[in-house]
């Protein structure tokens, strides 16, 4: 804020109170899971968010059950509005693309009804042990390898 500003904010005389300066929201980008069906369904969940106070622009994706919100808003109430005003169920977008997932098939992260290029996000701690393997399955491996001297001279 410039020298004027504090100056007018100390000088005001139009209330007895100080006024208190609010906290300015993020420009943020808000992607929700919702089942979109129809045209109809579509056009309900885009009414749902546009006269929301913060809102810039709104994007519907009937073809990913996907709703995209940019704007000044707080992620959990556009997700809170969107689930009462339509009566479905909404949620955060849960996806992430699939090359950025070091295990796309592990069992927590696969999700048959994800869209095409996409994988379940999850940061388990039991999902990163698929990344090491054990000493024994290193053992395995390595016994029938080409690399290894000592192979099996079976192979």
């Amino acid at each position: 804020m410039g020298v004027l500003d504090n100056l007018s904010n100390v000088f005001d005389c139009s209330s007895g109170h100080s006024k208190k300066l609010k906290k300015r929201k993020q420009l943020q980008i808000v992607e929700i899971k919702i089942k979109i069906d129809c045209e109809g369904c579509e056009r309900r969940v885009r009414k749902s968010v546009e006269g929301m106070k913060g809102v810039t622009s709104v994007e519907v994706s009937p073809k990913q059950n996907k709703l995209t919100v940019i704007g000044y808003v707080v992620p959990e109430k556009v997700v809170a509005r969107v689930a009462h005003r339509t009566g479905k169920k909404a949620e955060l977008w849960p996806y992430v693309p699939y090359d950025v997932v070091d295990h796309p098939y592990a069992p927590g992260v696969y999700d048959k009804k994800a869209p095409a290029g996409y994988v379940r996000s999850a940061e388990d701690p039991q999902l990163s042990q698929l990344a090491r393997a054990s000493s024994t399955e290193v053992r395995y491996t390595t016994a029938f390898s080409d690399d290894n001297p000592t192979a099996c001279a079976v192979m």
